[in-house]
């Protein structure tokens, strides 16, 4: 198999990186040692119309498909913005899915326009501190009180929430002693985020500073029943329709952050001179380099093969989450060998490549971790009992 983009994603891919290219490696070494979030560049993606690439044209969005959306992730990362970048406009990409597929015309018309411009930025309030990869056991709870909900629970790795105006939220509508099935009474909802009733609570983390990750407290969060996207009790089932989408988004994400490690390994590998000859001429260097490459160029075949069949309205729940585990392990494994190949000046900040491999790190964990893709495809491939 071979990737093969067409003209207008090859324009994609090149106006990415020459957009990209104004926000260079100082830049975001800048923003890791400030934390102060890049606006500036959320504000150029949004400027070109990239923010809206895979929402409807109806609403001012390009109305282009995941592999379009799969090769803007891929030119933010490997231009050296590596998962800051992503991650500062990823929820803008494609976050807003469940709204496209689920939402009423009025909700479209009112939501998607203002996120496209950046009028409106959102965040994703899934995640809690006592359930983490169990979704279907959420405590959060909205209860209905006339013409809106009242909302109390707890959210935790909420990105960019210091940043936003709203949020993808998901609560529990009915007990879960009260349903067939815990994901019965999850309810999707797109609203305010009134810091009048929610205590947000930054968390320090190992990389990414300038994308501020967050606890947030929610105690009587007043939802209008607008808000609701769908039908009550089935949000669960709305987040789950755009998860290969998602996974597909970061497994692309994953190669190009892989890839600008093994760039800059490369070059520094051609450059360093020891024992009057320079470092890349040895073997033990090579090997790793050239490993990571192929290992690379796999999980991109797969991250593609996987959002064609996403576009063509095919099943790739097998292909999209291997691609993300392949993806995963990929970058982790060339961020590695980057680091190693400077020696010393591999753990320097100046020399950036640290800090690829600690914002590697994340989406090698989440949002899904390694062990449950292998027992996803174990059973699901191989038709092996679940182990869970």
């Amino acid at each position: 198999m071979r990737i093969e983009f067409t003209t207008e994603q090859q324009q994609i891919k090149e106006s990415v990186s020459k957009l990209c290219q104004r926000f260079d490696d100082k830049y975001w070494l800048d923003r890791d040692t400030d934390g102060v979030f890049p606006e500036d560049f959320c504000r150029a993606i949004a400027d070109e119309g990239w923010m809206g690439i895979a929402m409807p044209e109806k609403y001012g969005g390009s109305g282009l498909g995941i592999a379009d959306a799969a090769i803007l992730a891929q030119g933010i990362t490997e231009s050296g913005a590596a998962n800051a970048g992503f991650a500062a406009v990823a929820i803008g990409i494609f976050g807003l899915n469940p709204v496209v597929v689920f939402g009423t015309e009025e909700q479209k018309q009112r939501w998607l326009p203002p996120v496209i411009k950046r009028e409106d930025i959102a965040c994703f309030a899934v995640t809690e501190p006592n359930t983490g990869l169990d979704t279907t056991r959420l405590k959060t709870r909205a209860v209905k009180d006339g013409d809106h909900y009242v909302v109390k629970g707890e959210k935790i790795w909420t990105s960019t929430a210091l940043q936003c105006n709203k949020m993808l939220l998901i609560a529990r509508t009915r007990p879960e002693e009260e349903t067939k099935r815990p994901i019965d009474g999850l309810s999707l909802f797109y609203t305010d985020l009134d810091r009048d009733y929610v205590e947000i609570r930054p968390i320090e983390k190992m990389g990414r500073k300038c994308v501020d990750t967050n606890q947030m407290f929610i105690d009587g969060l007043r939802i209008p029943k607008e808000d609701l996207i769908g039908e009550e009790g089935k949000g669960f089932r709305y987040l789950l329709h755009g998860l290969n989408a998602e996974r597909i988004l970061i497994a692309a994400s994953l190669v190009g952050l892989g890839r600008c490690a093994l760039k800059k390994a490369a070059n520094y590998a051609r450059e360093r001179v020891v024992f009057d000859r320079p470092i890349g001429m040895n073997q033990s260097i090579q090997h790793p380099l050239a490993e990571s490459w192929a290992e690379l160029e796999a999980a991109n075949l797969m991250a593609f093969q996987a959002a064609g069949m996403y576009d063509a309205g095919q099943e790739c729940g097998l292909q999209a989450n291997a691609a993300k585990y392949l993806a995963a392990e990929a970058a982790y494994k060339s961020c590695t060998t980057a680091v190693m190949t400077h020696g010393g000046m591999g753990y320097a900040k100046e020399f950036h490549v640290e800090r690829y491999l600690r914002e590697c790190m994340i989406h090698r964990l989440a949002p899904i971790s390694p062990q449950l893709i292998l027992c996803y495809l174990a059973e699901r491939a191989l038709d092996l009992p679940k182990s869970y």
